[in-house]
């Protein structure tokens, strides 16, 4: 296919370079060429529409499968892959950086045009959307999965109240996902979008970490790294309790707001930094969120409050208060990685998106046998990704000899 814009070549040149650290995707795309397991099936995909994630609907074709992408956040998008996988790779792409509300459900929709047997969401609003507005689509649908947290929360509450019209994989809940995407890739990440919108120095600084659950706990971890003092703000006894032991600070959030130089929230719930929380805060806080819908931090009664709303830089809007104090918001609100970033390392989204392939490769064979209940990652799946991983690293680990295997599965040998 001949590349008609430079656009399209930025696209591929980036597409291919996070390849080469996707060592597990590529070696599902070389059994895939051959054994072609999703041939036949049709596979809708609504994900951040990045590097890491060109890469996984690539294989999704070398297996055979029919897939259309569309974006799971207008502030996720990365242009240029867009027109690679479009012009390129010839996936058909829905997705524009910045896009409108009406346009990001239009190109869900556009998505859904193609009636598929299998969905891949991040954030459940792919599926959402199947389920209330296209609803006469659900009978040829085998089943999906999920990416992320809010999205497996989301579909358990559909699940709990009966309306789930199809059986979903958990991909967040796998090991081999949550342990490194949500810990090592946000952790990481998070801080790298922080510092491309502001450039300011962490070390000596205040930073809250709203929420220490694995995203939490990675931020918390880079950040202290790189020098800052770290608080975390929890709501869980037991993860607040966590967070004391690991060395950190643990507070409210009334008492940590005074302090804060920088405030990131990972919870995936609403308002958890609020109006009174935002009033307590000092004269040029940084704040930004990592969880996947801008509702974290409640902006609405942030710009009603202020006598000025403007963009100092980008991704950064300053809210001016009516006593000259100033809030600066990263992104809109939106997760910060990729608002103002790159999103995750391609070397963790390699185990990620691996799981979202064998799992979709699952479903296809497994679908029609399932209840429209939320499922782990088959522990199988889970446990070949790591190996897969451990192999791409050069490490090596033992075995357990036959004595060990029966010991394990012994009750009458004690002291």
């Amino acid at each position: 296919m001949e590349v008609k814009n430079d656009l399209a070549i930025k696209g591929q040149q980036r597409i291919e370079w996070a390849r080469i650290k996707m060592p597990v995707v590529e070696t599902i795309s070389e059994n895939w060429k051959k054994e072609k397991p999703l041939a036949g099936f049709r596979i809708a995909a609504c994900l951040h529409v990045t590097t890491k994630t060109a890469n996984l609907v690539r294989i999704i074709k070398d297996g055979g499968g029919e897939v259309a992408l569309c974006a799971s956040n207008p502030l996720s998008t990365q242009d240029d892959v867009v027109a690679a996988l479009n012009e390129v790779y010839g996936i058909n792409t829905y997705a524009l950086r910045g896009e409108s509300k009406e346009s990001f459900y239009d190109n869900i929709h556009k998505v859904l045009d193609l009636k598929p047997h299998i969905t891949i969401d991040d954030g459940a609003d792919l599926v959402n959307t199947l389920h209330s507005e296209r609803p006469e689509l659900i009978e040829n649908v085998f089943g999906g999965t999920e990416e992320t947290t809010t999205g497996v929360i989301r579909l358990k509450a559909m699940a709990n109240d009966k309306v789930l019209k199809y059986p979903m994989i958990a991909v967040n809940d796998a090991l081999t996902k949550h342990m490194f995407d949500n810990r090592y890739g946000t952790g990481q990440s998070t801080i790298d979008g922080i510092l491309r919108a502001t450039n300011n120095l962490l070390a000596g600084s205040n930073f809250i970490v709203v929420g220490y659950g694995w995203c939490g706990r990675g931020i918390a971890s880079k950040a202290r790294g790189m020098g800052a003092r770290v608080t975390v703000v929890e709501v869980d006894p037991t993860k607040a309790l966590e967070a004391a032991m690991d060395g950190y600070w643990v507070s409210s959030m009334n008492n940590a707001a005074p302090t804060a130089d920088f405030v990131v929230t990972a919870t995936g719930n609403i308002n958890v930094v609020d109006s009174k929380h935002l009033k307590l805060m000092k004269d040029g806080v940084i704040v930004s969120n990592a969880g996947h819908f801008n509702v974290e931090i409640n902006l609405k009664d942030l710009a009603e409050k202020s006598k000025q709303v403007k963009q100092v830089r980008e991704n950064i809007e300053e809210y001016l208060l009516e006593d000259d104090k100033r809030i600066f918001v990263i992104g809109e609100g939106r997760l910060v990685n990729l608002a103002a970033g790159e999103g995750h390392p391609s070397d963790v989204m390699d185990m990620s998106f691996a799981n979202q392939a064998l799992s979709a490769e699952y479903i296809s064979r497994e679908g029609k046998n399932l209840e429209n209940n939320v499922y782990s990652v088959p522990e199988n799946i889970d446990k070949e990704i790591a190996r897969l991983k451990l192999i791409s690293m050069n490490i090596e680990i033992d075995d357990m000899t036959e004595e060990q295997v029966k010991y394990l599965n012994s009750w009458d040998v004690g002291t």
